[in-house]
């Protein structure tokens, strides 16, 4: 009996440990479900380096691409649940229910809710030789030509794919669609010619409309970006109801424990109130989640309520991935 009682306490010490240590022990790391160098990964990016300031540890971004954003959810998912990786994913996490029919995870009940991070409105472009020069001009040219054009996205899932999705249908016109293994070779196709047009988040396009790389047609906010106060909103012209943010979320795995659950939404809140990190954000015509978002429950509501405006779209547009 003896023998075996030091064979379980030899054998539970480490658990035991590793509850009573303070979070974190060690660096945490953010997988970014896409590849580096995508807004996604920007936003994480400088998430990183102010949660870091708060967390008195390193966090490390991890790129774990493929599936429209779905193999890193789900390693996160099914990662060790101890708040040391935690997921960054975008309006993917309520689109991905509709998308996939044979979905690894559930959004709702598989992992544990830290907080929203960031709103990135989205561009609309083309390239530099397209010949309508601004929107109502866009929408003729469009619907009259739509057998001969093609746009771009970075993929099955990915914000430009369903901000292409909702403006077709908006528009009631069906243009080809051509998808990208991310957003970096899609932006580069439309700076070749290769595309005629696409949608992208602020975080990736300002740069390139500001040079005057591309042609942009307004943004899909409600408001104006500050970034890009010249350059009007879908709805301003027109186009009513139309309004697509890319917001992006932080997840931790199901059954992280409570203390380092709110340790990270301490974090996160943190970075939200960190000057760099906000600054960094408007530059890119992002902006920081609202202090309601930034909480789990306002997480939970927000990404219901997601699931819920998405799920019709992309079950009428009849796209699906296995």
């Amino acid at each position: 009996m003896k023998r075996l009682l030091a064979i379980l306490s030899v054998a539970l010490f480490p658990a035991i440990a590793q509850a009573g240590e303070a979070f974190p022990s060690r660096p945490v790391t953010i997988v970014v479900p896409f590849a580096a160098g995508g807004p996604t990964d920007t936003v994480a990016r400088n998430l990183a380096v102010a949660m870091a300031k708060t967390l008195k540890q390193q966090v490390i971004v991890e790129n774990v691409g493929g599936a429209g954003g779905t193999i890193g959810a789900n390693k996160v998912a099914k990662a060790r649940p101890d708040g040391h990786t935690v997921l960054l994913y975008h309006i993917g996490m309520s689109t991905a229910p509709a998308l996939y029919r044979k979905l690894p995870f559930n959004p709702l009940t598989d992992f544990a809710y830290i907080g929203e991070v960031a709103d990135v409105p989205m561009t609309l472009i083309g390239k530099k030789a397209f010949p309508p020069n601004n929107f109502k001009d866009f929408v003729a040219y469009v619907k009259q030509n739509s057998k001969k054009l093609n746009y771009g996205n970075a993929g099955l899932g990915a914000a430009s794919h369903l901000c292409g999705l909702l403006l077709m249908s908006t528009l009631e016109t069906s243009v080809q669609t051509v998808p990208f293994q991310g957003t970096a070779p899609a932006i580069a196709a439309l700076l070749g010619g290769e595309i005629d047009f696409m949608c992208d988040q602020t975080t990736n396009t300002t740069g390139q409309i500001q040079a005057g790389a591309v042609k942009v047609y307004g943004v899909t906010s409600a408001k104006r970006v500050a970034s890009l106060p010249n350059v009007p909103t879908l709805q301003e012209q027109g186009l009513k109801n139309f309004e697509v943010n890319v917001w992006h979320a932080l997840y931790a795995p199901k059954g992280t424990p409570k203390a380092a659950a709110d340790a990270l939404n301490a974090a996160l809140r943190a970075a939200m109130a960190d000057s760099a990190y906000t600054n960094a954000l408007n530059k890119l015509g992002a902006s920081a989640a609202t202090a309601e978002r930034q909480t789990p429950d306002g997480l939970q509501q927000h990404l219901k309520s997601e699931i819920d405006r998405w799920g019709p779209i992309i079950k009428k547009a009849g796209v699906y991935a296995d």
